[in-house]
């Protein structure tokens, strides 16, 4: 399995250490221009493939995704984003090989159950996302879930939202990349800024560095 990626280097200085990876990403670039909004990171745009096999909670995929795709890119800590089947196979690389992200953000993700879901159960690989929604726990990295308000997998959003113990962001419309566009701002810049002062944080530490205001200081 080879997935097929496009990194492009920051466009703006100072350049934030950080890597934002995207499913769907030249479509994603093509509607909500990632690299434009976001041009402090480098963004690593992820070709979907066999976008309804890859993502449909695929161990294939996500060893791929791990082990394959993320040694080859830039330093810093990494940040996903992912949107219906794409937001699934991040959740599930993360809990496949915890650690593999800093932050996840993920959009209107598929989450199907039996019971919320029935409509669903004609598509190829409905048992698998089943039995991997059924095990899902809370994940060590940051997450933040968005869903549109008139959409079909709302519940099955907020349902996974208690799931991993984190809020999900209702936010005006359906299931679609204009909605995903618009949700980005400020939703998925807050996320980024949240990784970055983690990971500057631990820099910090490591180095025997106060952090601004630790005993007393200003």
């Amino acid at each position: 399995m080879t997935i097929q990626s496009r990194i492009v280097a920051p466009s703006a200085r100072p350049a934030s250490g950080m890597v934002l990876v995207v499913h769907d990403g030249p479509e994603f670039e093509r509607v909500a221009g990632l690299t434009t909004r976001f041009p402090h990171e480098h963004v690593a745009l992820l070709s979907p493939g066999s976008r309804s096999e890859w993502y449909s909670a695929n161990p294939a995929y996500a060893a791929a995704l791990v082990h394959d795709v993320l040694p080859k890119l830039p330093p810093g800590p990494v940040v996903a984003l992912g949107a219906s089947l794409g937001a699934l196979a991040l959740l599930h690389a993360e809990m496949h090989c915890p650690g593999s992200f800093a932050g996840l953000f993920l959009q209107s993700g598929s989450y199907f159950t039996a019971e919320l879901d029935p409509q669903e159960s004609g598509f190829p690989w409905f048992r698998r996302i089943l039995a991997f929604v059924q095990s899902a726990r809370p994940v060590g990295c940051r997450v933040v879930l968005t869903c549109g308000r008139d959409e079909e997998n709302l519940l099955n959003n907020r349902a996974m939202a208690t799931r991993l113990g984190v809020p999900l962001l209702e936010v005006p419309g359906g299931h679609s990349m204009t909605t995903w566009r618009d949700a980005l701002d400020p939703h998925l810049h807050r996320l980024l800024r949240e990784v970055n002062d983690d990971h500057s944080g631990t820099h910090r530490h490591h180095l025997g560095i106060a952090a601004p205001g630790a005993n007393g200081s200003g």
